[in-house]
């Protein structure tokens, strides 16, 4: 079974270095994409810069303010209705809200005159930076805008000072911070004070005016309570009159007590009357069959009498077979044995009877208890209702009185407190902390501003890079060939950056960025790409130990992906250790021809199937190498009937004869189908893939193309790879 290359390292591995190879990979992303990262991020610390720079300083001044948690007793509406003061976390966050209200705001904008502030003033065009449109349109173009109202003009004002305004409780105390930010230092200190000012004097004035208005109204409302406190009790005495009550808890007590015993007795007669009725029915099922069946019933043989005469009658009836056994029937004393058995048999039924009855008396009897105790048992329920009743009509006019009497109570109390604390009025808040003028400017603050800029712009331009490498669905590594083609990688060859010129001295990284890459196993045999060639040569030889590989063609999906080098460079390097043969097989668009420098009228591989030029004519050598060139000739009107003619299977049989090794460089295999037909005439090919550049849809349908015509595909070659080296 052939598994594809790299399989069996990476699958040892996969678990101990899968984190690592997600850190490479995402590294691979970065350093790919670096330049872009670090030009989004350049541009955006630039803009910043000259953003922040261009902005006013901002200038903010704090005070700090001590609100009172208990302040002078003062009646308010609330507090009339027994609603009730806010809790302590409510009263001062409504505090809070207070500070910010707009009534405050209006009169701070009034006493300190903001509508003449120049930074206030709607008047003025303050802004360095607008977005508003009509800033850059000609004045001539502009549409007619009426000026604005006194009205306007001062919500304008108390909303761009509300909006400077920041109110702060200080946790778990009862301070508060009043903040204020203007690019006036000297405004932006007075603001705070002025305002918990105004805040301490409109509280002041509230609360008087309050309190001069309740003391009015209770006044007002005392008569009316009075009235209506007499007219409660006296519908209250009169319901006592008419009901005639007296203690209606006590009488309600004894009724209740009454209840539970007869609960109790009647859950005794029933206890009494279901035995009495059990043995009833038993005496009833034995009457069926018979009254001496009575006997049976075990109430019957329990009674002392019966069982008392029970016992009589057997010592008859012993006495009568003791007789029996030394007298005759006829003999006086058995006639005197038999008569006394009948008698006490007689006496023993008489008395079962009579046992009977009184069972079935006793029955009757136990059911008219339980009858009557139930029925005494409704008349006291019902007289505990109506108990009830009566109870609930005395506590609803109670209640009334109270509530009366109470609310009468609380008004007069109210009006004497009101009267004494209309002169006590203490401040609900006091400045503990003034605001002074500021110094350094709040904000912009210009460092944090371009710190944050910078690491956005590099978060964006790292996370664009990852999008760009997500949507990029073209081949970048060796197992992304692996994974979608199913392909075994014969070799990678790194990107080249070809001059055309040649340096004295060099490195091997240099050598592969300095040559042109048709040539570049012959002009640097040491560097990289030859190497790479080198490794691919090996895979095409080592895949033909068992089948040799007389016939390689090189082809690719689109052109431009880099399998006119391949061909070229696999090629000669296959020359030095076999007698190699390369042909130019795209006829369409030739290159190998332009690498060597030769005239595109040079006879070729048309010229040598059509016979029209021998082979001498048609062979080229390759300057500096011992591999055969044969170029494609003069392009016939259509290409592939004479790649599909007989004398082309001719020609290349006599050339396989004569070369150990043959390399085509075909044409694409999605382009047109030339590929498709040199790959029956083939032993084995080479796919060729451009890294980040062949998507991977155009990969799989040259290769399933190929594969449909059951095409040799020994491996494929990722082409132009950007090493580590060269990011």
């Amino acid at each position: 079974m052939n598994m594809p290359r790299n399989w069996i390292g990476e699958q040892s591995n996969v678990n101990r270095d899968e984190d690592e190879i997600d850190l490479r990979e995402y590294w691979r992303v970065i350093s790919k994409h670096r330049k872009s990262i670090i030009g989004l991020t350049v541009a955006v610390s630039l803009v910043t810069l000259l953003v922040v720079f261009a902005l006013t300083p901002i200038y903010r001044s704090t005070a700090t303010v001590l609100i009172e948690a208990e302040t002078a007793k003062v009646v308010s509406i609330d507090e009339v209705y027994e609603l009730g003061g806010a809790a302590q976390r409510e009263y001062f966050q409504t505090q809070f809200e207070i500070l910010k209200s707009r009534d405050l705001a209006e009169k701070v904008v009034t006493r300190l005159s903001l509508k003449n502030h120049p930074e206030f003033d709607p008047t003025r065009d303050n802004a360095r930076f607008s977005l508003d449109w009509r800033r850059f349109v000609p004045e001539s173009f502009r549409p007619e805008v009426s000026s604005p109202t006194e009205l306007e003009i001062q919500d304008t004002i108390v909303r761009d000072f509300q909006s400077r305004l920041t109110i702060s409780p200080v946790r778990n105390s009862q301070l508060v911070r009043i903040s204020f930010e203007s690019s006036d230092a000297k405004l932006a200190a007075e603001v705070p004070n002025v305002l918990a000012e105004v805040y301490i004097e409109s509280d002041l004035e509230a609360r008087l005016n309050m309190t001069r208005k309740a003391a009015g109204w209770l006044t007002g409302q005392l008569e009316g309570l009075r009235e209506r406190q007499e007219q409660s009790e006296k519908v209250l005495q009169e319901y006592r009159d008419r009901e005639q009550l007296v203690d209606v808890s006590g009488v309600r007590s004894l009724a209740a007590k009454q209840l539970d015993e007869l609960t109790q007795d009647l859950a005794e007669a029933s206890k009494e009357r279901s035995k009495a009725q059990s043995i009833y029915q038993q005496v009833l099922d034995q009457a069926r069959r018979g009254e001496s069946y009575y006997e049976s019933i075990p109430a019957v043989l329990e009674h002392p009498l019966v069982n008392r005469l029970k016992e009589v009658e057997a010592e008859a009836e012993l006495k009568v077979y003791e007789l029996s056994k030394r007298y005759g029937p006829e003999h006086p004393k058995m006639i005197g044995a038999q008569s006394e058995l009948t008698a006490t048999k007689e006496a023993t039924q008489k008395q079962v009877k009579a046992v009977v009855d009184r069972i079935a008396r006793e029955y009757k009897l136990s059911l008219a208890n339980e009858r009557e105790i139930k029925r005494a048992l409704e008349e006291t329920k019902q007289e505990v209702r109506e108990i009830n009743r009566k109870e609930y009509q005395l506590g609803t006019l109670s209640r009334d009185v109270a509530a009366n009497r109470q609310l009468y109570d609380m008004f007069l109390k109210r009006i004497k407190e009101t009267d004494l604390s209309s002169d006590l009025q203490s401040p609900v808040a006091r400045i503990v902390d003034p605001s002074v003028v500021s110094l350094i400017p709040y904000k912009p603050k210009k460092k944090q501003i371009l710190l944050l800029a910078t690491m956005a712009g590099l978060f964006i331009g790292v996370m664009l890079a990852f999008l760009m490498e997500y949507l990029d669905n073209t081949f970048k590594t060796t197992e992304d060939v692996d994974s979608i083609l199913g392909l075994p990688v014969l070799g990678i060859l790194p990107q080249l950056k070809s001059n055309g010129k040649k340096r004295k001295k060099q490195s091997k990284d240099e050598a592969d960025e300095n040559y042109s890459p048709d040539h570049m196993f012959l002009q640097a045999p040491k560097s990289n790409f030859a190497e790479s060639i080198r490794t691919i040569r090996t895979g095409v030889m080592l895949s033909s130990l068992d089948d040799d590989h007389k016939v390689v063609l090189v082809t690719s999906s689109v052109p431009s992906e880099g399998k006119s080098t391949v061909s070229m460079n696999l090629a000669i390097a296959l020359g030095h250790l076999e007698k190699v043969l390369l042909i130019d097989a795209d006829m369409r668009r030739p290159s190998i021809v332009k690498f060597l420098g030769l005239p595109a009228s040079t006879p070729g591989l048309s010229n040598l199937v059509a016979g029209s030029a021998t082979f001498e004519e048609c062979v080229q050598k390759i300057e500096g190498s011992d591999i055969d060139f044969l170029t494609s000739g003069v392009v016939p009107p259509n290409p592939l009937e004479l790649l599909s003619s007989e004398r082309f299977k001719e020609v290349l049989a006599k050339l396989s004869q004569k070369y150990d090794r043959i390399v085509i460089d075909s044409a694409p295999a999605n382009a047109v189908s030339d590929a498709l037909l040199l790959s029956s005439q083939a032993s084995a090919v080479i796919y060729v893939i451009k890294a980040d550049a062949t998507p991977h849809q155009v990969a799989l349908s040259g290769v399933s193309r190929l594969r449909r015509v059951n095409a040799h595909i020994v491996g494929s070659v990722l082409n132009r790879v950007v090493m580590p080296h060269q990011n």
